[in-house]
């Protein structure tokens, strides 16, 4: 036999082990979505759904105008990425664990609350802004949830209608958006970046304990986001002025930037630890920097407005007052005036309260998350029960 015979086996080989490389990838895609039944979600004010007002005060007017036409525990003008998630999944948007009134859990709950961290805060909510519901108070809601569902669901009746299946803890789609707190919480106690990262290595060791707990007790699918841009956000560069030469070419303070893209590659390293250590679990971990900084870099070119101002305040360069934020009013001629008004178009505004993005950015962000193309593996939201492709 000749080399070009030689060549040629080798080459038919390799076109095979493609082919049958290609094959159950394909068919997967087509063929085999996941379905969760139910959705359970942990977090921050990125992904709450009235938890933090159902605690401590409802999120007042304009909040909600653009969707809900009313206030609906969102920070927010409308809906959330996680609000997204479970609208592409079939599921109903997820009730907050927190919230008695009206709540449906058959197919999970949110213990995310606005302004939560990993680690536990030692202030208040009236001195920092910080919840005092940080990621292990979550958990052991979380706990007591599925505990006491199951015994109340045994009762039948409307506890039946109301509650998750017990199959559907290990069958639902575990969400977590959080850690962005935690390093704003450090920066506003005047620590610097060098020593936020120092406390890096702690927080994410919090944040797996809980994710081995929910393993334990029987969650399998893991849907984890990064942390955003924080050094884009106007409530950040209000209150933490830095020097011109820290500002990106699109107005971005670097330093916060690096200490989240810091935290995220942390993140992703602990995520891979925990593929190690929990073999029989799929974790998606998605890439929500990029995308995010990808619409504030390029926004007018995707049909947004200025991305660093927001859409509901009042004065200053981005339109950000931590004294009179949206909806606030102040006292003019002993009347209450409102001047944290929301801006007119919001299908073009990309920040909302200075905080929080608007729902035509988180549809924006959803719409480029969902297929897996920022995630590790890259799978869509569909497949993260599984854990490769």
């Amino acid at each position: 036999m000749n080399t070009f015979d030689n060549n040629i086996i080798i080459l038919t080989l390799i076109i095979i082990i493609f082919a049958i490389h290609q094959v159950p990838s394909n068919a997967i895609l087509e063929n085999d979505e996941c379905k969760f039944p139910a959705i359970f979600n942990f977090g921050d004010s990125n992904s709450d759904t009235g938890g933090l007002s159902a605690a401590f005060g409802q999120a007042g007017a304009p909040a909600g105008e653009t969707f809900f036409h009313s206030p609906a525990g969102r920070y927010c003008d409308g809906r959330l990425v996680i609000d997204f998630i479970a609208q592409s999944l079939g599921l109903p948007y997820l009730s907050a664990f927190l919230d008695a009134v009206g709540s449906n859990f058959s197919h999970g709950a949110n213990f995310a609350t606005a302004g939560s961290t990993i680690r536990p805060q030692n202030t208040t909510l009236h001195q920092s802004g910080f919840s005092p519901i940080s990621l292990n108070v979550q958990n052991y809601e979380f706990n007591d949830f599925h505990r006491r569902s199951q015994i109340f669901r045994l009762k039948g009746q409307v506890f039946k209608e109301l509650l998750p299946k017990g199959e559907y803890f290990s069958e639902a789609l575990y969400t977590f958006d959080i850690g962005q707190n935690d390093l704003t919480a450090g920066l506003f106690l005047n620590l610097s970046t060098d020593q936020v990262k120092d406390n890096v290595p702690d927080i994410l060791n919090q944040f797996t304990t809980v994710i081995k707990n929910i393993y334990d007790q029987g969650g399998r699918y893991f849907w984890i986001h990064n942390t955003g841009p924080v050094g884009c956000l106007p409530y950040v560069m209000e209150r933490l002025p830095i020097k011109a030469s820290q500002v990106d070419k699109i107005g971005c303070a670097n330093p916060f930037n690096d200490l989240a893209q810091f935290f995220n590659k942390k993140l992703k390293e602990s995520v891979v630890l925990l593929r190690k250590e929990l073999p029989h679990a799929a974790f998606t971990y998605v890439d929500v920097y990029s995308v995010k900084y990808d619409l504030l870099s390029h926004a007018r070119k995707y049909g947004f407005g200025n991305p660093l101002r927001a859409c509901c305040g009042h004065g200053g360069k981005y339109n950000y007052n931590r004294n009179v934020g949206c909806g606030g009013k102040i006292t003019i001629k002993g009347k209450q005036v409102l001047i944290g008004k929301s801006c007119k178009d919001l299908s073009i505004a990309v920040n909302w309260d200075g905080v929080h993005y608007t729902e035509a950015a988180n549809k924006w962000v959803f719409d480029r998350i969902v297929n897996g193309s920022y995630s590790d593996p890259p799978l869509p939201l569909k497949m993260a029960c599984y854990n490769k492709l």
